[in-house]
């Protein structure tokens, strides 16, 4: 199993030290970094700059927001970044939600399934080359030819030819027909909160999409890229000190990410049967009290969804993962030390 460095998306001021952290990872053998994008950072501007400075790691997206972008657009930049990377570049992507897509991007967020279809047949028609790029589907016509359209759209390639026209692409999935379909038409599935004891329900949609006629990849050669939290620590108080640490930010994606009627991420978690817990913690949330709702998440919880504990446990625990089929764990890491550490510890 390979490891990947996450940087995630900004704050309120970009990082510090991530240079150092990047180096580090490159160093370390770790296999590929990381950015994801909000509603405040990008995605593909920090892998070009601190990407730069590499020569051997991946350089992934984790995820682009599929409505930000035209296809076209989001093929561009992938086509560009392989390029300056000499062919590195892995291109994750994902829907996002409607209070995003539709209150940040002004897009309307309908029918995510059929939308991603059409983003990731558009993307390989693109890097493919091989004729003038059109789409006949309702989400992403090309040429368009709907209001206000000038009847003077032209079908064309990309001028710059493609360095690979295979650039992976992953996809951000978390239900069954969601999922389904990832390992219908990607190249890898970038899940959020999997875990070893929740691996069992995705089993079924992941078979589903490698049954389907024409699918991509079977599950021999489809990347499952899990995220997590590692950390090794000396003894069980700093193991307990880490969970209390990682608890808000379980109680803020179960209660406090999406609209109460529409949390995709709370979703989530009733399926991997807290489904009691997670409207409780909702309630409380959403209503301000997110010290309550912090308060309530179990310490089996977050261990379950994170990999903690001193070193010969982390290495037991990053087995388990492997087990279950994930092919890359992306970790956040606090300093080049730790990345040093955790690659020490798992070479």
């Amino acid at each position: 199993m390979k490891l990947g460095l996450q940087l995630g998306y900004w704050g309120a001021q970009p990082p510090t030290g991530v240079a150092e952290l990047v180096a580090a990872a490159e160093d370390a053998g770790f296999d590929a970094v990381f950015t994801a994008e909000a509603w405040g950072s990008d995605a593909f501007t920090p892998l070009a700059w601190w990407g730069r400075e590499t020569t051997r790691l991946r350089l992934g997206t984790s995820i682009v927001q599929m409505s930000g972008r035209t296809p076209t657009s989001i093929a561009m930049h992938a086509l560009t970044l392989d390029h300056l990377s000499g062919g590195r570049v892995v291109l994750g992507m994902g829907v996002s939600g409607p209070q995003v897509v539709e209150g940040w991007y002004g897009q309307p967020f309908a029918k995510p399934l059929a939308r991603t279809r059409e983003v990731v047949d558009v993307i390989r028609k693109v890097l493919a080359r091989e004729a003038p790029v059109t789409n006949d589907g309702p989400h992403h016509p090309l040429p368009y030819a709907g209001p206000g359209a000038t009847g003077l759209g032209k079908p064309l390639k990309p001028i710059v030819h493609p360095l690979r026209a295979d650039v992976p692409i992953w996809l951000g999935a978390e239900g069954p027909k969601n999922v389904a379909q990832t390992a219908e038409i990607a190249d890898g599935w970038i899940p959020i909160f999997y875990t070893p004891r929740s691996a069992g329900m995705y089993q079924p949609w992941l078979d589903e999409g490698f049954a389907r006629p024409g699918a991509r990849r079977t599950r021999a050669d489809f990347e499952i890229a899990a995220t997590c939290h590692l950390e090794i620590v000396e003894d069980a108080a700093g193991k307990q000190a880490v969970i209390d640490t990682m608890k808000p930010f379980v109680a803020l994606y179960m209660g406090g990410m999406g609209a109460k009627d529409q949390n995709f991420h709370k979703q989530v978690f009733e399926r991997m049967g807290h489904a009691d817990l997670a409207a409780e913690v909702q309630e409380l949330y959403l209503t301000g009290e997110k010290d309550k709702a912090t308060s309530l998440i179990p310490d089996e919880l977050v261990d379950d969804m994170h990999i903690i504990g001193t070193a010969g446990e982390v290495r037991e625990r990053v087995a388990q993962w492997e087990e279950t089929g994930v092919t890359t764990l992306l970790l956040s890491c606090r300093s080049a030390d730790e990345v040093r550490r955790v690659a020490e510890v798992l070479a």
